[in-house]
This record gives structure tokens, C-alpha cells and sequence, in this order.
């Protein structure tokens, strides 16, 4: 057992088994407006990036998806800073980013997500940020059943914290200012989480998402036509699954430079189909092309209208770690205490 496990004291150590070699899933964060917290909580920055776990046993070092993808090989550099850690056998959960003037830039983590070869890695300009926020494993035992300060404070004391790896920081109270100021400084928002929570693999209201404006994943079911001197495509059609059924989101028509739009329309026209993707009914766009519901987009908006339909949607970028067959609308939690 490392220094670090021997320090924690004997209630918790019991607390701590042997570790299985199955990944699991990770935790998931709950869309939520509540805006009052008591003790025993503890906040930190919501991030705008991709989802990671990473996994180092003696020599390997793995990096997965939220779907369970491997990323070793678009993430080098961060796969050699763990490899480059005293400790040789632990498992623990992040959030990778590309950061543009201090801010996470989802867009332009695009040009780095999907680039396996490692020509086209090193010739990328886009450096990368794995924020390191849980400790699953350590030393063969699994941490996952300790309260999240002491998962914290044991990830802080084992890894060292070098580019391209940062350690989240967090806030022991929350203010009526501490979300505001989240969102003056341009962040997605905030992340709350239970302090004495264990870690659980899968969604829980432990982890509460704080966001200052809307932004989640869709499913692509469709575009429009490219009026005027625009190329590529007008606008893409949004869905979300409501039971085993797709839901008309709306449609986005901003957030694309011209490379995108001629890139997009190519991956479209692979999957243009005759049917609509979505029910009769629900969308009065004229020639609209239907897709295959198979790629996911994610999207910036300010609010949902009264007819279920997204306000202001801007696009940032497609997500290839997030399953089409799970995208929802996600629904915020009331104000409660």
C-alpha cells in the first residue's frame, strides 16, 4: 500500500478493495437549477472538452472515451505525462480540453479529436489539457467507495502536475456571486458535488451540473439547403430521443466557418436517406434532406421555448463519444435545498 493509502485513517481504509479490471462506466453529472448549498459540498469548474478516463498498470497506459474508445493515439502527450508518474498501477477521471486565452474552446479541441496517425498529431498546432478530477484506483485497491474530499486529496499528493496534466481545484462554499462569476469569466459553468460522496459509474444526483447558459449533444436528423452565396448546407435539423422515439429540437444554422459546412455536407451525403428521421408533422422546414440519425452534435443555446424548440442555437462542433441511441434533453432538477 502507497504512503498515501497508509496516511488515510483506519475507518476509511476499510473502506478501500481490491480492484477489479473492468474500467466500468464513468460517473455522470445531473442538469440542475438548484442554487442553494448547505455544507458538504464542494464546486468546480465545468469544463468544455471530452470526457476521459485514463488507466496506467506498470508500463500500459490506456485513455478511454466516455463510450469506451481508446484515445491513446490522439492524446500522445498526455498518455506520456502519466506514463511519466512515480506511481505505476492507477485509474482516475478527467476532462480534456484545448484552452484559448484561459477559456476551454470545444471548437477548437475539433481539430485535435480523430487525428490518429502521429503525422497528423505532431503537425496539429492544438495542445491539449487533461484536468485530472478523481482517483478510481490506486496501488491495486479501489478507491471508489471513499468520500470524494480524501479521493481528492490522494490524487493531489500521488500525481505530479505538469503540461499537458492540471489538477481541478474547487471551492468548499458556494455564494450567490461563485456561479455569476463563473460565467463573467467566460466558463461553461460550475460542477457540484457531494463532498463525502462515494464515486458511483453512472448518473447521479451527487454530481449536479450549475451551467450559465444552455449547451448538450443532438442528434443530426436532417439539413436544409445553402440559400445565397452560402456553401455546404442552410442549417441541420436536431433531435433528441424521448423513449424509443426522436423528438424535433429545432435547427441550428450559426457556428460554422466555411471548412466546416463543406465537411459537414460531405459526411451528410453519405447518409442521406428517403424517410424522414424524424414524425410527420413536427418539422415545417420546405426540402429538407433526412439523414441517418448516426452523428451527434453539440450545441450552444440560451433557453428551450414553450414549443419545446431551442432559442438562439449556435454549433460547436461534432462528439464521437457519445452514443446517438443516448442522447436526451436534459431535463434541470428543481431549486430545492
Amino acid at each position: 500500500m502507497t504512503p498515501a493509502l497508509d496516511r488515510l485513517p483506519q475507518a476509511e481504509r476499510h473502506l478501500l478493495r481490491p480492484a477489479r479490471a473492468a474500467p466500468g462506466t464513468p460517473m455522470l453529472a445531473t442538469l440542475s437549477a438548484r442554487r442553494d448549498f448547505g455544507e458538504g459540498w464542494i464546486f468546480e469548474r465545468k469544463l468544455d472538452g471530452v470526457r476521459v478516463l485514463a488507466f496506467r498498470h506498470q508500463t500500459e497506459v490506456r485513455l478511454l472515451s466516455r463510450s469506451g474508445r481508446p484515445l491513446n493515439a490522439t492524446y500522445p502527450e498526455v498518455v506520456e505525462a502519466l506514463a511519466a508518474q512515480d506511481c505505476p498501477d492507477f485509474a482516475v477521471d478527467g476532462e480534456l480540453v484545448a484552452l484559448r486565452r484561459g477559456r476551454t474552446d470545444f471548437a477548437l479541441l475539433q481539430q485535435r479529436m480523430g487525428l490518429t496517425t502521429p503525422r497528423a498529431v505532431s503537425a496539429s498546432a492544438v495542445h491539449v489539457t487533461y484536468y485530472l478530477f478523481d482517483l478510481l484506483r490506486l496501488d491495486g485497491y479501489d478507491t471508489t467507495r471513499l468520500p470524494l474530499r480524501d479521493r481528492k486529496a490522494l490524487l493531489r499528493d500521488t500525481f505530479t502536475f505538469r503540461a499537458p496534466l492540471r489538477f481541478t481545484p474547487h471551492r468548499n462554499r458556494y455564494g450567490p456571486a461563485l456561479l455569476d462569476e463563473a460565467c463573467a469569466r467566460g466558463w461553461e459553468g460550475l460542477i457540484a458535488k457531494r463532498a463525502e460522496g462515494p464515486y458511483t459509474h453512472r448518473r447521479s444526483g451527487d454530481w449536479l451540473k450549475l451551467k450559465c447558459s444552455g449547451n448538450q449533444e443532438f442528434v443530426i436528423c436532417g439539413f436544409t439547403e445553402p440559400a445565397g452565396t452560402r456553401v455546404g448546407f442552410g442549417a441541420l435539423l436536431l433531435g433528441y430521443h424521448q423513449g424509443d422515439r426522436l423528438r424535433y429540437a429545432g435547427k441550428v444554422g450559426t457556428g460554422y466557418d466555411t471548412a466546416t459546412l463543406r465537411s459537414l455536407r460531405r459526411r451528410l451525403d453519405e447518409l442521406e436517406q428517403e424517410h424522414p428521421s424524424l414524425p410527420a408533422g413536427e418539422v415545417q422546414e420546405r426540402a429538407v434532406h433526412w439523414v441517418r440519425p448516426e452523428l451527434v452534435a453539440q450545441v450552444a443555446f440560451t433557453e428551450w421555448t414553450t414549443a419545446g424548440l431551442l432559442r438562439h442555437p449556435r454549433y460547436l462542433g461534432l462528439r464521437d463519444d457519445i452514443p446517438p441511441h443516448k442522447v436526451v434533453r436534459e431535463q434541470p432538477a428543481g431549486r430545492t435545498r
